[in-house]
């Protein structure tokens, strides 16, 4: 089995940016946590990580040629405007899983859109970097592995 993890804008910026809301853990650990849940559940894995949404859009397209079974995606602000990132994840069609590390339903209520969860079978939220896991963990389930 063989998946991506495709993270949106300012993610890189994890440990850094509001602490309060984003928690203190690194991109660096947020990556390290998802290779090493990969590895033990024995799935090859590429994390890809832009805050330029045409980038997004590229990487998930180019899931297809890398015959993925599936995604974890984190859009970032992208969540809450990009049609664009919608439309890629639809045309791809693969299974799809939205995470968000912070309780964005709980936040402004402009995050309280996503349009990328119009083509994901299910949304993680609020759980911090563990959310990955718990993402992965349902799209190995989901695809039967």
């Amino acid at each position: 089995m063989k998946i991506m993890v495709i993270n949106g804008p300012n993610i890189n910026m994890l440990g850094i940016r509001e602490k309060n809301i984003y928690g203190t853990e690194s991109f660096e650990a947020l990556i390290q946590l998802v290779n090493e849940t990969c590895r033990k559940e024995n799935i090859e894995v590429e994390c890809y990580q832009s805050n330029h949404e045409g980038d997004l859009v590229d990487e998930i397209q180019s899931a297809l040629d890398k015959k993925v079974n599936g995604i974890v995606i984190n859009p970032g602000a992208y969540t809450h405007t990009s049609i664009a990132l919608l439309d890629a994840l639809k045309a791809v069609n693969l299974p799809c899983v939205e995470v968000h590390i912070s309780k964005v339903d709980e936040r402004e209520e402009f995050r309280q859109i996503s349009y990328v969860r119009l083509a994901c079978f299910k949304t993680i939220t609020g759980k911090g970097i563990k959310g990955y896991q718990e993402a992965i963990l349902a799209l190995k389930e989901r695809c039967g592995e």
